[in-house]
């Protein structure tokens, strides 16, 4: 048993190049969370996943708060960590300060937003549109997540950025948990538009592009359940068979 702990750990280690264990355990379970292989309120034993991964249980803590701190996870005093399961009034809370705080933002990046910035922007879309395209939806949601958090950069506001960084994490998680279809993407010819309106200077455009663009994310939302694994070992097959090789 120790022995295949060690080749895990060797494994975790040495997954991304310059990652620790705690940043690889972190992706594991965010990616996880993200794909839909862990649904709502699913327990996250630490126990069970030190020995997934290999390592102890002090890593894990460490992933896990991590993870609260962007609140996909919440931490119970004396009762452990479980995956995040905003209810339908969060949801919807969620997604009316998103639209609020996103319109303000593109209203200010038309004015501020430098070529430089732009020009970055249109490299993460292009990323994007690669990770769905190998059916990477964690990566794909990420990416679409740094996007909107780039926007934030552009309007040159410290705050707005701060809450945009909140509100982007909470709303990756409502899409991953309740997303309906097959993860098809729209959202890069949405975003490439968006990009083009607010190069060009044309504020109404880019709002209403922006609006738009949200009323698709929430119209793709299906609060009313998740056929998902609650399984620790079913979710990460992957890592348990690396384990056993």
């Amino acid at each position: 048993m120790g022995s295949l702990k060690n080749s895990v750990s060797k494994s975790v280690k040495t997954k991304v190049a310059g990652q620790t264990q705690d940043d690889v355990v972190y992706c594991h379970i965010f990616d996880a969370i993200l794909e839909q292989r862990l649904p709502p309120a699913t327990k996250l034993n630490e126990e069970a996943l030190a020995e997934i991964f290999g390592v102890s249980r002090t890593i894990i803590r460490r992933a896990l708060l991590r993870l609260s701190l962007e609140k996909v996870v919440d931490i119970r005093p004396n009762r452990g960590a479980i995956v995040s399961a905003p209810s339908v009034n969060e949801a919807q809370q969620i997604f009316k300060a998103r639209e609020v705080l996103e319109l303000a933002i593109t209203e200010l990046a038309v004015v501020s937003a430098t070529k430089a910035q732009i020009a970055e922007c249109r490299k993460l879309v292009e990323e994007e549109n690669a990770a769905f395209a190998k059916n990477d939806y964690g990566s794909g949601l990420r990416l679409s997540g740094e996007f909107h958090i780039k926007l934030a950069e552009m309007a040159d506001n410290a705050p707005l950025l701060a809450f945009q960084r909140s509100i982007v994490s909470q709303s990756s998680l409502l899409i991953a948990m309740y997303e309906t279809g097959n993860h098809s993407n729209c959202s890069q010819d949405e975003h490439t538009l968006l990009l083009d309106a607010i190069e060009n200077g044309d504020k109404d455009v880019a709002l209403e592009l922006m609006k738009e663009h949200l009323e698709h994310i929430r119209s793709k939302l299906n609060l009313d359940g998740n056929n998902a694994s609650n399984d620790l070992h079913v979710v990460f097959s992957d890592v348990l068979k690396n384990k056993a090789s």
